[in-house]
């Protein structure tokens, strides 16, 4: 059929950096709004209505379900650039919560 190479194999490595990223978005965002930092996303901000913990929970929930349909349709690459995007979050949410510090002194 197709080579090693060529065949779409489970993504063990990006699910491991899938769910480690999750983990350090929900940390720094956490960290960042009890320091006084706002959440940018118009759309997770929505869902904090229902609190913080709440709104990253229903986020998490939908970046899961992501995954899997990725998964599920054999869309392995969705995945690589779902982790892209979540370094991109962690690494906005620390310069937030660096650029708060320097503001107050602390």
């Amino acid at each position: 059929m197709f080579p090693a190479a060529v065949r779409k194999g489970f993504p063990a490595p990006s699910l491991s950096a899938f769910v480690a990223l999750q983990m350090l978005d929900v940390l720094t965002t956490l960290m960042g709004l009890r320091i006084g930092a706002q959440e940018a996303s118009l759309f997770i901000g929505r869902l904090m209505n229902a609190g913080p913990v709440a709104g990253l929970l229903i986020s998490k929930i939908l970046a899961v379900a992501l995954v899997a349909t990725a998964l599920k349709f054999r869309r392995t690459r969705v995945i690589v650039f779902l982790n892209y995007w979540f370094a991109a979050v962690v690494s906005w949410n620390l310069l937030l919560i660096l650029s708060v510090l320097l503001r107050s002194g602390s």
